[in-house]
């Protein structure tokens, strides 16, 4: 027993280490291309993993799940950076009028185009389309750190991704109600809704976080050692809780980051946390490439490309149609839907869920959908944050 646990802990040292190092090398190829890093990691995920050269054994690959839950923590908090009272002072109530223009204009067109174009299920279409409304906020914030991104574009589109997952929770719900309107009994509907209801009262305890955080900040005098030692304990035990509910921590700790700076405007701590996360980002980015099967692709089929196109022309028209209502400037206005590409996360989640309430073959092609374009978003999804960010000045051309 003890030889068989003494191997099982080499295997898995041995696997850290090969994540880190070739993901690491492969960093240095891809900035040579000009890439940035989040797709060099993903791609040394596909390359290493279970579904290609199988280097990390599967069964670690799997049970890796707790370093996702972390990584979001530590960007979830870190994007709530930009959640202070002046940057929303300066931003108004156009964020919300752009995210709602954004996330449901994508949900729209997603639903009508696989109503009109492939007759599919009614519930399917809606399903389909209410999802299509979530954006990844991973890549994006990884791509904005790696460019050292600043300034007016970024500040909505941090702004702009969170509020987009706190609108498609709500939409989910919405839709998953209409679905279920004539069913008999709420079995379905309650598995479905409850992750909603979930959210919103993590979302809460994100909040008392904070409380949590300054008061212990404040005990040990601002110790900077100790500061971080209890905001990164924090993150974990808010992780935790939200893994044991089964939702993901990103609501919940960008609350407890917003909360924070606003009560005490403490960018130091933030700063902090940036330097401690690379080796944690890498991590989560290879290990999702070891999760994506390339194989989906094979059953993508029409359905799955147009869903992938239409989402992105509703992101970037409703981006677009937005930014002119609210006259935002011509930087934002033109390239902030290129940067709301990405998706994954949230979006993986909820089709799970939306496959409980939907009959067994309808149900596994909307999940087949929603996978193979995941893949597909997350590998050219940081590019085009990256190009978005270049484009509107926050990062110079140079890079």
């Amino acid at each position: 027993m003890l030889i068989e646990e003494l191997q099982q802990e080499t295997i898995a040292l041995l696997s850290l280490s090969t994540i880190l190092l070739s993901g690491f090398l492969l960093t240095g190829i891809a900035e040579r291309l000009r890439l940035p890093r989040v797709s060099a990691y993903i791609i040394t995920g596909i390359l290493i993993g279970p579904y290609a050269l199988n280097i990390i054994p599967k069964s670690l690959a799997e049970n890796m799940g707790f370093v996702r839950d972390v990584a979001l923590a530590f960007i979830a908090f870190s994007a709530s950076r930009y959640f202070d009272k002046d940057t929303i002072k300066r931003t108004g109530m156009s964020i919300i009028g752009i995210t709602l223009l954004e996330s449901l204009l994508a949900g729209v067109l997603v639903a009508a185009s696989m109503l009109v174009f492939f007759r599919l299920d009614a519930k399917l279409a809606l399903l389909l389309g209410a999802i299509a409304t979530a954006t990844a906020p991973a890549s994006m914030v990884m791509t904005i750190k790696q460019y050292r991104a600043r300034g007016e574009f970024v500040d909505q589109l941090f702004q702009v991704v969170a509020l987009d997952d706190v609108l498609c929770l709500l939409v989910f719900s919405i839709v998953v109600a209409a679905v279920n309107a004539g069913a008999n009994g709420l079995g379905p509907f309650a598995n479905a809704v409850a992750p909603v209801v979930v959210n919103m009262c993590m979302i809460a305890v994100g909040s008392l976080f904070s409380l949590l955080l300054n008061s212990f900040i404040r005990l040990h005098h601002g110790n900077k050692d100790s500061r971080l030692i209890i905001a990164i304990a924090l993150l974990l035990g808010l992780s935790g809780l939200c893994s044991v509910l089964d939702v993901s921590p990103l609501l919940a700790c960008m609350a407890f980051g917003a909360v924070y700076i606003n009560q005490t405007q403490d960018s130091e701590l933030y700063d902090q946390l940036d330097v401690f996360t690379p080796p944690i980002m890498l991590l989560f980015f290879v290990v999702s490439g070891m999760h994506l099967d390339p194989g989906v692709l094979a059953s993508f089929g029409m359905a799955g490309a147009v869903y992938f196109i239409v989402r992105i022309i509703g992101k970037y028209i409703g981006a677009y149609a937005g930014c002119c209502l609210y006259k935002t400037s011509k930087p934002v206005r033109r390239y902030l839907g290129v940067a709301l590409i990405p998706q994954a996360g949230v979006s993986i989640g909820l089709s799970f869920l939306a496959q409980r309430i939907l009959p067994d073959a309808i149900g596994q092609l909307l999940v087949t959908i929603i996978l193979a374009s995941s893949v597909l978003y997350e590998l050219i999804g940081p590019l085009c944050v990256k190009v978005a960010l270049m484009r509107s000045g926050a990062i110079p051309d140079t890079e």
